[in-house]
């Protein structure tokens, strides 16, 4: 009998540590397979996508999984421009519509959802699905399509919108509201699609709730002549421009008053900047700027003093003040790897308050090695110089160079290095820059051509390039 105690324990031993293992053993769940990808699917709808005669105004769109609309606002579109938004609502597979407006007799209507109908679980869109019907015995017809570009820089906005007026009087855009409304994609490209045929004035306006066109900072478009829209109307292209443009507001200037609590009393001394390259080199292609910190009542250019390395005078060097009167713009020929000495006395500018420079200062600075540069030539192919180009090169999203053309060869001994994006503005009135439209003067805006040309200028190298048009 006492053999088999031991015997007994050592088995209860094992069959304990063996619960214990199995106890802490990590429950991996089943694969789930791969994500879900597809979007919902519509399965029926009444009345049917593309039904005539309808009479009711309530639609029921049944899917082949769970759905919810999203961002109706944003996405949604219906055509003819209703005066009342629909109510749209979702559970489980269905979507429904309830059309607020009385329905028009003999009239094609489409719901375009854009992309608010989405699956439940991951978010998959529907992409742009539109249901059709028609409360006359046939759909409508006719389509009218083409692209938006912005005026000015060439590129597109997929905010704007394309809208249709029947109603043809010149004034109608700023008091009606539109009678079809198609959005823009990401490419500038837009579509109509059920239009009843017929005469319209296009326009394009920015995505708001007024449809209409009542500032002339707002982004505009218009077509030279109404369109006639059947069943294969030409597309067309609208130049969209800001007559105006907005006004930036002012910061207010909040000056803090020097008292017992010790707040700083603001510096009444007038204080400048320059625009030398790490505050010493100067750019061989450009101009010397002195910026001051305000507005100027007074500058006395003559006591700008240049001087080169041996304190010789420069002669020929020009000082203008700008426009704006914080600028002082010292334009000289600069050559290469030469030292200068540039003497700013206190009194040199005033402000508006009398106050001047708080000391004066002497600036030493170089100019640059033309190794520091590199040549540029650009061929184009295709240009018509009847069109009047001008070449524009833009760093940094901002033009950094604007040329007439008057070859179809650029060429620069000197370029300055970095990367640049090129684009052609046809300039009708030949005044070098763009100019905006006008739709009370049915004047075009001018036209500039961005293809996305982009130039990479390397230091002491020959670069070329060529572009076809």
């Amino acid at each position: 009998m006492n053999k088999r105690v031991p015997f007994l324990l050592l088995l209860l031993f094992l069959a304990a540590k063996l619960l214990l293992l199995t106890g802490c053993a990590g429950i991996i769940p089943p694969s789930g397979g791969p994500k879900d990808t597809i979007p919902p699917h519509l399965v029926m709808a009444l009345p049917v996508d593309s039904a005539t005669n309808v009479k009711g105004q309530k639609i029921v769109l049944t899917f082949d999984e769970f759905v919810e609309v999203k961002e109706v606002s944003q996405n949604v579109m219906v055509s003819p421009n209703p005066i009342k938004s629909p109510i749209i609502d979702y559970n489980l597979r269905k979507v429904t519509v309830k059309l607020r407006d009385s329905l028009e007799p003999n009239t094609t209507y489409s719901i375009n959802f854009g992309n608010s109908i989405r699956d439940i679980n991951e978010g998959n869109m529907y992409k742009n699905f539109t249901y059709v019907f028609s409360t006359g015995p046939h759909l409508a017809t006719g389509t009218f399509m083409g692209k938006v570009l912005l005026a000015e820089t060439g590129k597109t906005d997929s905010t704007l919108l394309v809208i249709l007026h029947r109603n043809l009087n010149d004034t109608a855009i700023y008091k009606s509201e539109p009678r079809y409304i198609a959005k823009i994609d990401g490419k500038g490209a837009f579509a109509f699609n059920f239009i009843e045929p017929g005469r319209y004035n296009a326009f394009v306006v920015p995505n708001e709730y007024g449809k209409k066109y009542d500032d002339s900072t707002k982004v505009f478009a218009f077509l030279d002549s109404t369109i006639t829209i059947g069943d294969a109307t030409a597309p067309a292209t609208f130049y969209a421009y800001q007559e105006e443009k907005k006004k930036e507001k002012s910061a207010t200037n909040n000056n803090a008053k020097n008292n017992k609590d010790g707040n700083k009393k603001e510096d009444k001394f007038l204080k400048y900047a320059t625009n030398l390259e790490g505050g010493r080199a100067q750019d061989l292609l450009g101009k010397l700027n002195i910026t001051f910190s305000k507005r100027l009542q007074s500058f006395d250019s003559s006591k700008l003093a240049l001087y080169d390395t041996f304190y010789n005078p420069i002669p020929n060097a020009f000082v203008q003040l700008d426009t704006s009167k914080t600028i002082a713009t010292i334009n000289y020929n600069w050559k290469e790897g030469n030292y200068f000495y540039l003497i700013i006395p206190n009194d040199v500018a005033k402000d508006t308050s009398g106050y001047t420079l708080k000391k004066g200062d002497t600036l030493t600075f170089y100019t640059r090695n033309e190794s520091e540069y590199g040549s540029l030539k650009i061929r184009f192919t295709n240009l018509d110089l009847k069109l009047h180009p001008v070449l524009e090169i833009l760093s940094n999203d901002r033009i950094a160079e604007s040329v007439p053309l008057t070859s179809t060869v650029f060429f620069r001994k000197l370029y300055k290095p970095g990367d640049y994006v090129v684009r052609i503005l046809y300039d009708e009135n030949q005044n070098g820059v763009w100019d905006a439209g006008n739709y009370k003067k049915r004047l075009q805006p001018e036209v500039v051509l961005d293809k996305d040309w982009k130039l990479n200028v390397k230091a002491n190298w020959d670069n070329e390039t060529d572009i076809k048009l």
